[in-house]
């Protein structure tokens, strides 16, 4: 049976070029994932006495392969704020226009896309003629398009329902989202760009190379009239059928990386071969042929910021809130919180088939069989 082509593959083919400590960091650790460069860790089965042995993996958050372990914790944790209701898939996308100052700044302005997203719909839920209750917000930063161009985006999972500003209902929306998508886009765009021109006033913005020109104040306001001008583009999904769905969906989207190794089809040590949609011409399942360079180079320019932080909750699944106001919710709707899956991905013997595994060092420790 031939083996597909893995990112790592790909990797291992290319010499170190110029990158970003973030990025280099990156590069190394998927290269040596799952190898004898990490070391390895040992278990042994307490039913049948079967050792173990297996390489450690980089855990890096940009390795496809180091993924789905993270992922279903993460997922467990959020069942527990799931709420009976129907949920909304929103997606907020910057104008391309933006693209290199993003880039430039990117801890400063994915956070102002996070902030500009979740005061937009936390504020306009509040509104009587919308909904009229404060509202929840789950939103997840991805930086790609499918054939690994730069393209910020924040998906936002959204429930349909929230507590009254009394505090003593909890208001549910109709079926439909509870806010038109043009009001939402011309909210977004205004606080986004009010947030970008106190960045500029503030100094915090750095501009490089081609965006250098920016530094003068007519230009950066000549782009701010522009950006001001045009649409953006705030996109809805249809409704979630169940919390359930919910989940499987957060599970998809909350620990993805720039491209997954399926994607992935060929590589001949000069080029690459993967698979992405075309949306612009009816999400059709195209092959993109790239240098292994520019592969590369592409796939690196998703790597996010050092302890940046890409998932974010905004009104009532906020931290602060989870204990007072969810809390409320729950007790509102006359519902209690899902439990987590206990379906979770366990190691098993290829032995006996047990699940009963200990590190190798605590076999020979006391209390131990």
């Amino acid at each position: 049976m031939i083996s597909m082509p893995e990112l790592q593959d790909i990797f291992n083919h290319l010499p170190l070029q110029q990158m970003s400590p973030d990025q280099a960091k990156a590069f190394h650790m998927i290269r040596h994932c799952r190898t004898s460069s990490l070391g390895s860790h040992s278990e042994v089965c307490t039913e049948c006495g079967t050792v173990d042995v297996s390489y450690n993996s980089c855990r890096n958050r940009h390795c496809p392969k180091c993924q789905k372990a993270v992922q279903e914790k993460w997922v467990n944790s959020q069942m527990a704020k799931l709420l009976p209701v129907g949920y909304f898939h929103l997606v907020f996308t910057l104008p391309q226009e933006l693209n290199t100052l993003v880039f430039q700044n990117q801890s400063l302005l994915y956070s102002l896309l996070f902030k500009a997203t979740g005061q937009t719909l936390v504020e306009l839920a509040k509104e009587p003629k919308f909904l009229g209750a404060t509202i929840g917000v789950t939103s997840v930063l991805h930086t790609w398009g499918q054939n690994l161009s730069f393209h910020p985006h924040v998906h936002c999972v959204v429930p349909g329902g929230g507590l009254s500003v009394d505090g003593l209902r909890f208001v549910r929306s109709s079926k439909k989202f509870f806010i038109p998508v043009k009001v939402i886009s011309r909210k977004f765009r205004g606080k986004f760009l009010y947030l970008l021109k106190n960045a500029y006033e503030n100094k915090e913005l750095c501009f490089f190379n081609d965006a250098r020109s920016l530094m003068i104040k007519s230009n950066f306001q000549a782009l701010i009239d522009h950006l001001y001008s045009k649409d953006w583009i705030v996109f809805c999904k249809k409704p979630f059928k169940s919390p359930a769905h919910v989940v499987k969906y957060l599970g998809r989207y909350t620990h993805r990386v720039a491209i997954s190794n399926s994607r992935i089809k060929t590589f001949d040590d000069d080029s690459v071969s993967f698979t992405w949609k075309d949306y612009k011409d009816g999400s059709k399942s195209k092959i993109m042929t790239l240098s292994a360079t520019e592969f590369a180079r592409r796939f690196l320019l998703h790597v996010l910021p050092n302890r940046f932080v890409k998932i974010r909750h905004y009104g009532i699944l906020c931290s602060r809130n989870i204990k007072s106001k969810l809390l409320r919710c729950w007790k509102l709707t006359g519902s209690k919180p899902l439990e987590p899956n206990p379906h979770h991905y366990t190691k098993t013997c290829r032995e006996c088939g047990s699940s009963q595994f200990v590190p190798y060092y605590a076999r020979f420790s006391p209390g131990i069989p």
